[in-house]
């Protein structure tokens, strides 16, 4: 779910079981992605899938994963076959977004993936006016990081944001 005027991409590295069998991202209700876009994005806590997905487009937020097909027992990164990873197409989609100039990885493992398969082939051009992130992991897995400490290290991204000072207008923070 990428709009043509995102601003941050934020990676994953493949949705998990409970995501892939409902066809929503972060779909895990353990998963604290949403829980930190409440406050990264305004969006109400509870809002509607389809209102969280508008929300985090409103602010400037695309979302997808770096692998688009593997093979893995379960939901971890960790059980991913690597010989099996197919990569989505990241960098044509990055070239079509003029206004990008932020890629968020939500978690090492989308950020090694990327550099794996992504960078070698990301032109010198695209690179110079997008920054990359590596921010922690929001799955229960890395549950050792409690919410705030997440929602504080996610905020990096304000200033691509609309709204932000550097960012353009419509997005409604929370307290």
């Amino acid at each position: 779910m990428v709009a043509p005027d995102c601003r941050v991409l934020v990676l994953g590295s493949m949705p998990g079981a409970a995501s892939l069998q409902v066809a929503r991202y972060y779909a895990h209700p353990r998963n604290r992605f949403w829980p930190v876009m409440t406050t990264l994005a305004g969006i109400s806590p509870d809002a509607s899938y389809e209102e969280r997905l508008a929300g985090v487009q409103g602010a400037g937020i695309g979302l997808w994963d770096v692998i688009g097909e593997c093979r893995r027992a379960g939901s971890l990164d960790s059980a991913i076959v690597r010989s099996s990873e197919r990569p989505n197409a990241l960098v044509p989609l990055i070239a079509s977004l003029p206004r990008l100039r932020a890629i968020a990885f939500n978690g090492a493992t989308a950020s090694s993936l990327f550099r794996r398969h992504v960078q070698p082939q990301w032109p010198e051009a695209l690179r110079v006016h997008v920054q990359c992130v590596a921010l922690p992991s929001t799955s229960p897995a890395h549950a050792a990081m409690g919410l705030e400490a997440l929602r504080e290290a996610w905020s990096v991204l304000t200033p691509w944001l609309a709204g932000s000072a550097q960012g353009g207008t419509g997005l409604r923070t929370q307290a």
